[in-house]
């Protein structure tokens, strides 16, 4: 999902002058092609993302359109206010790609989790969030990503991510996918918890249960239109997120229920609990000690449904 994100902005850097590349201290070898294809729209900057964010921001003024990338931590925990004020406030279309969204970089320790950037985004005015499902799907929403107004927050994952977006069908920001049908339980996930939803699905439907699967790839805007029927119909939604439970994908879904519907249907939101990780692990491990693996959602619906 990363080499695609990268390579797809310097396919539009080849058609679209405005398009620049900043980076924050990442290997030597990244962006080489885009750095030899067009040096003056290239920057790596140090170990200094707060300042990445402010000269961001004074090239998008100049008319340029900036396309950031640095770990996803740092990117949002540690350049809040400036991407707050300096981005979020004049609405200025740049791009934070977040590298390593979720526990990705788990073997690095809690400075690299990213467990609460989809919150600390999406509270962010006029911010627009993205979390694809893998490399497919990353490709459609790059090729709208140029011409969007405002600022957007892009949330990679691992890379060679399971691909489960419809090959062809073209990305529309604040609109989600459907991809199983399904009329007891409707899961509602984003980012690459789209395959272990998926996953999960097969199992239940063994055990007799019908399951659909809605991927939001956008976080915010949230799929109104979609969330309307869904909540309608089924009488368990599960929310999956890498990510923390206060804040993120799971409390937007809980907001938009409490504010449109008076008898809601419950809600089952699974992610990560509300405490830094007590282990030391990959990101496999993780998911699995806090249940966001395939067979521990199977088990966790079945007791939901009593």
């Amino acid at each position: 999902m990363r080499k695609t994100c990268l390579n797809c902005v310097l396919e539009l850097a080849k058609n679209h002058s405005e398009v620049l590349f900043l980076g924050s201290d990442l290997g030597a070898g990244t962006m080489k092609e885009f750095r030899k294809t067009f040096p003056e729209r290239f920057f790596m900057e140090g170990v200094s993302e707060q300042h990445l964010i402010g000269m961001a921001a004074g090239l998008a003024m100049e008319g340029f359109i900036p396309y950031v990338n640095t770990i996803a931590s740092f990117l949002t925990r540690r350049c809040l206010e400036q991407v707050t004020i300096d981005l979020c406030l004049p609405n200025l279309p740049v791009r934070l790609i977040g590298n390593g969204g979720g526990i990705v970089y788990a073997p690095l320790g809690a400075t690299h989790f990213a467990l609460d950037d989809l919150a600390l985004m999406r509270l962010q005015p006029n911010m627009t969030v993205i979390a694809p499902s893998d490399a497919v799907q990353m490709r459609a929403f790059m090729e709208v990503s140029r011409t969007h107004p405002g600022p957007i927050y892009i949330r990679l994952a691992k890379g060679g991510d399971p691909v489960t977006h419809p090959k062809g069908l073209p990305f529309v920001i604040g609109q989600a996918i459907e991809l199983a049908q399904g009329t007891q339980v409707a899961f509602l996930c984003t980012g690459a918890m789209a395959h272990p939803a998926l996953i999960a699905t097969q199992l239940l439907a063994e055990k007799g249960l019908s399951c659909s699967v809605w991927h939001f790839p956008t976080v915010k805007p949230l799929d109104q239109a979609a969330l309307a029927p869904i909540a309608d119909r089924h009488t368990l939604l599960v929310s999956l997120e890498e990510h923390t439970i206060v804040g993120g994908f799971g409390s937007a879904i809980a907001e938009w229920l409490m504010d449109h519907r008076p008898h809601p249907p419950r809600l089952l939101r699974l992610g990560f609990p509300d405490r830094f990780p007590s282990q030391y692990g990959s990101q496999e491990q993780h998911l699995a000690a806090v249940g966001l693996e395939p067979e521990t959602i199977t088990q966790t619906v079945i007791r939901a449904l009593g």
